[in-house]
């Protein structure tokens, strides 16, 4: 993890979408609790992994934290400028200080834009640039993410589908970020090519001293890349801390959920007995009272119903944190 102060830091955020009733007087009837209430921050070369089963919220945060979703509380702050109090033009020349590598390649890329006509119209956001600064930049971001320079003149049906996805991150890079937000990059992807991504991008932040956020459902892959470990449930985090800590010795009884799910305890690791949840996860809509987890949780006791637990140190002075009213004691 770096020492270094958070260029990335995303406070209390959270999204709620209205559920509107009614044809001839519609009205707000409830809320969608997409996110509610997300704190984390992102030092520069520092990857924070997120993660969490499908609907908890990952990929509405990400979009929260460029802006493409509406905030209904909280801040999102870049450098220390808080991207929710932009207005739109002040907004528009800020982003690209922060951009996105989208989940599927094969959707993300205009069919009818060459890779050259890709990266030049991602580098025009930034700046004006001479043409001979211009085609120098385009063939050194193709040799950042492992592509030839002659690639620029093709189309991305020309590709593979991780040739892509390095086009797409070269594009992100374009406009020359300080924080980068990786959405499912590599879920797409066969297997001996999510290999070759993961590396990449460990490298560009290493290199470009990027601050990241890789969102992902599958918590073998965010600890081979991240530095921390985010565990979402239903809106909210329920488990923090450096990546080793929370994959070795998982506090929350979600995340121990999730681990013991994973192939590694399916092959035969015996420090993880392998967890049946049972029932769906609720509602954002109508979360349960208390924890959100209780409702399928083995160690809940009446006093899980009672309270929304807050994040608490695994140990005195820890950054391994969760939000478990038993922490310690299961």
């Amino acid at each position: 993890m770096s020492a270094d102060a958070p260029v990335l830091i995303l406070n209390d955020v959270a999204v709620h979408f209205p559920i509107v009733k009614g044809f001839l007087l519609p009205h707000v009837a409830g809320l969608v609790r997409a996110v509610d209430g997300v704190s984390l921050a992102a030092a520069p070369g520092e990857i924070v992994g997120i993660v969490g089963e499908s609907g908890c919220g990952k990929s509405t945060l990400a979009r929260a934290a460029l802006r493409l979703a509406p905030l209904s509380r909280g801040s999102v702050c870049v450098d220390g400028r808080d991207l929710a109090a932009m207005e739109r033009e002040e907004l528009r020349r800020f982003r690209p200080s922060i951009q996105m590598v989208f989940q599927n390649p094969f959707a993300s890329l205009d069919p009818r834009m060459s890779v050259h006509a890709a990266l030049h119209e991602a580098i025009s956001v930034r700046a004006p640039m001479p043409p001979a600064d211009r085609r120098r930049r385009i063939i050194l971001l193709l040799e950042q993410v492992g592509l030839e320079p002659r690639d620029a003149g093709k189309y991305p049906h020309e590709f593979s589908g991780g040739q892509r996805q390095r086009i797409a991150i070269a594009r992100a890079l374009a406009a020359g970020p300080r924080v980068l937000i990786a959405d499912e990059p590599v879920s797409a992807l066969d297997v001996s090519i999510q290999a070759q991504i993961l590396n990449l991008l460990m490298r560009l932040r290493q290199d470009l001293r990027l601050a990241m956020l890789f969102i992902s459902h599958d918590l073998l892959v965010v600890h081979h890349i991240a530095d921390r470990i985010a565990v979402m449930y239903l809106g909210r985090i329920v488990e923090i801390g450096p990546a080793d800590a929370v994959y070795r010795e998982p506090a929350h009884p979600y995340t121990r959920a999730l681990m013991s799910a994973a192939p590694r305890a399916a092959a035969g690791d015996e420090r993880h007995e392998r967890i049946m949840l049972t029932g769906e996860p609720p509602s954002p809509s109508a979360p349960p009272p208390g924890c959100p987890f209780h409702p399928r949780c083995r160690y809940a006791v009446p006093a899980c119903k009672e309270a929304l637990p807050s994040l608490g140190a695994r140990a005195p002075g820890s950054p391994h944190q969760a939000a478990c009213i038993r922490l310690g004691s299961i």
